[in-house]
C-alpha cells in the first residue's frame, strides 16, 4: 500500500499509532512501526531525561520509522526538542499550542512535523506555518479534543478541502471499515489511540485496559470544558468534575478538583475510581488485549476485507 502517508514516513501501511499520554511507551511504539505502521512515544507524561531513555531504547528496538508526540504546552519543551534532536528522532507530532516556532526549527533539522488539530480552521494555520502533515482529530477521540464537538465524519473531508497537505484522520477510528471510511473522505492514513491503548505493550495499568474492553457505548464523555476538554469515562472523578460543571463552577475551581497527577493516578497508577480515564468513544468496539502488531495485522485485515465488501456493490445507475 502507498500514499502520500507511507511515502512520507517511509511505512508500510498508513496506520499511526498516538502518542498518548501514559500509554504510549517505547515497546509500544517498536512494536507497531515492527509491525509496519508508524509507532510514537508520547512525551507529554515523560521527564526529559526519561524520554531520552524512550528514544534510546526504541533506536534499539526497531530499525524502522518513529516519531515523538509533544504537547506544545509542555513546561520543559525546551529541554524536550533538544534530546529529540539530540537523538536523531526523524519524525515529531506537535498538538495542543501554536507550531509555528517549533516547525521552523524542527525543520531546520530535517525532522518531519505533524500537527495535530479539531478544526479545519487550525488546519490551515498549521499549514501556512509549514508543517508536512495534518492530523484532524474528532469529537469522538479520547483525552485532550476540541470545543467544537466536530465529529470525524464532518471534520475530515472539511479539512481535506481546505488544505493540500497529507491527512491523517484520528478519532473513533479502531478498525480497518473505519479506516477505509476516513480514507474513502478524503483522508491519507489514520492515527489510532484508543485500540492501542489496550494492547499489551502500552504501558497503562493493567485496571485501564480492562476498563477498556469492559465499558460500553456512553460510558465515555467529553467534560472540562472551560479548562482543557478532555474525553473520559465515567467513574467518581468525572462526576465530580461533572456536578460542578453543572452548578456553574469556575475554571479555577475545576483545575483544584483536578488537582496534579489525576491521569497518572487513573491511567498509569491504576485508580479506577478517583483518576481521570481518558480513552475514546470507540473504546466500545474493543473487547480484547492484544499484542501490537496483532491489532496492526488486524486492521488490515479488515481493511482488505472493507475493500472486498465495497467492490460487491452493484449500483445500477
Amino acid at each position: 500500500m502507498s500514499n502520500r502517508i507511507t511515502d512520507l514516513f517511509n511505512i508500510k501501511y498508513p496506520v499511526i499509532q498516538a502518542g498518548m499520554i501514559w500509554n504510549s511507551p517505547w515497546e509500544l511504539a517498536s512494536a507497531v512501526s515492527n509491525a509496519g505502521g508508524l509507532g510514537i512515544i508520547g512525551a507529554a507524561s515523560m521527564y526529559p531525561e526519561v524520554l531520552r531513555t524512550h528514544i534510546k531504547r526504541c533506536h534499539q528496538a526497531t530499525d524502522q520509522a518513529f516519531a515523538v508526540n509533544v504537547p506544545l504546552l509542555y513546561p520543559d519543551i525546551d529541554q524536550l526538542m533538544g534530546i529529540i534532536i539530540e537523538e536523531g528522532v526523524k519524525i515529531v507530532f506537535t498538538s495542543a499550542g501554536n507550531p509555528e516556532k517549533w516547525t521552523s526549527i524542527l525543520k531546520e533539522k530535517d525532522i518531519i512535523v505533524v500537527h495535530v488539530v479539531s478544526s479545519s480552521k487550525f488546519a490551515k494555520k498549521a499549514e501556512s506555518a509549514g508543517v508536512d502533515a495534518i492530523v484532524a482529530e474528532g469529537f469522538e477521540a479520547g483525552g485532550h479534543n476540541g470545543r467544537e464537538e466536530t465529529t470525524t465524519l464532518c471534520l475530515i473531508p472539511a479539512v481535506a478541502k481546505e488544505i493540500g497537505l497529507p491527512l491523517l484522520a484520528a478519532g473513533g477510528i479502531a478498525t480497518g471499515a473505519s479506516m477505509m471510511a476516513a480514507m474513502v473522505l478524503g483522508a491519507d492514513g489514520v492515527q489510532i489511540g484508543t485500540r492501542f491503548a489496550a494492547s499489551l505493550e502500552a504501558s497503562g495499568h493493567s485496571n485501564f485496559k480492562n476498563k477498556i474492553v469492559e465499558i460500553s457505548e456512553g460510558e465515555t464523555k467529553l467534560t472540562m470544558k472551560k479548562t482543557i476538554p478532555v474525553r473520559m469515562i465515567k467513574n467518581k472523578f468525572y462526576e465530580k468534575i461533572n456536578e460542578a460543571e453543572s452548578r456553574g463552577a469556575s475554571a479555577e475551581e475545576l483545575g483544584e478538583i483536578l488537582g496534579r497527577a489525576r491521569a497518572k493516578k487513573g491511567m498509569f497508577e491504576g485508580d479506577m475510581d478517583e483518576g481521570e480515564l481518558e480513552i475514546g468513544q470507540v473504546s466500545a468496539l474493543i473487547t480484547e488485549i492484544k499484542p501490537a502488531a496483532s491489532i496492526v495485522a488486524d486492521i488490515m485485515m479488515e481493511f482488505r476485507a472493507a475493500e472486498e465488501s465495497v467492490a460487491k456493490f452493484n449500483l445500477d445507475y
